[in-house]
């Protein structure tokens, strides 16, 4: 058992019995999402638990078991309009559990070790996707037009904005996500949307308004061998 320490939201392995705690790190106005790979051998779903303050009961989110490090991401959001604290916590009776949990936004993690964290060109161009990818971008104010495409299915994508998130799956399964997606507090779920695409490829138009966009990739390995992402401004395609 050991506390450790999430400050700086930083890739960190939660094993039986530890509690990964982010002490004021929150910032109200803000939107963040809580990413947790299931990293143990023994292809065992783990649950992990996040509590913040008194307000609001503990919320439980299932990581589903894998082989070798290949599962996808269970993603738990949380407003620092409801607390600016967070931990999560494997209990113990989880013998063999390990977890893999960053925090991300447009300010988080602030420690990206371990985290492929790059500015993302917005010229229109595909630039792979991979696992532990934080793309980040300040688009101007005026329309662009972003598209990801995976041929995997149920590829899954988090865009931020300082507190807006919205969910982006392609080849999504017909059940939805089920629970791999969980909110802690009230405010979080007014904050996020879901966008589930049938298809290989999923386009969207975004207004830049000076501010930071972050996309975060919150698929497996595997699924994000193939996996591209791009963002064009539409002013350029009539000038």
């Amino acid at each position: 058992m050991s506390a450790i320490n999430w400050n700086q939201g930083q890739l960190i392995t939660i094993g039986q019995g530890d509690t990964a705690t982010c002490t004021g790190g929150l910032n109200q106005g803000q939107i963040y999402g809580l990413f947790f790979y299931n990293s143990a051998v023994n292809d065992a779903d783990t649950n992990v638990v996040i509590t913040g303050n008194n307000n609001f009961p503990p919320v439980t989110i299932t990581v589903p078991g894998t082989t070798s490090n290949q599962g996808l991401a269970a993603i738990c959001f949380v407003s620092g309009d409801d607390t600016t604290t967070i931990a999560a916590a494997v209990l113990n009776g989880n013998p063999g559990a390990s977890i893999q949990a960053f925090i991300g936004s447009v300010k988080m993690p602030t420690n990206t070790s371990g985290i492929n964290n790059v500015l993302l060109p917005l010229d229109g161009q595909q630039y792979a996707f991979a696992k532990f990818t934080r793309y980040a971008a300040v688009p101007a104010s005026h329309w662009y037009a972003a598209q990801i495409t995976s041929n995997i299915n149920a590829f899954v994508t988090v865009q931020f904005t300082e507190n807006t998130a919205t969910l982006i799956c392609v080849n999504a399964p017909a059940n939805g996500l089920g629970n791999t997606l969980q909110y802690y507090g009230s405010t979080a779920k007014n904050q996020v949307t879901t966008q589930l695409y049938p298809h290989q490829s999923a386009g969207w138009n975004l207004s830049g308004n000076g501010t930071q966009t972050v996309w975060i990739n919150a698929d497996s390995v595997q699924n994000s061998q193939t996996a591209t992402i791009s963002v064009q401004s539409l002013t350029e395609l009539f000038s």
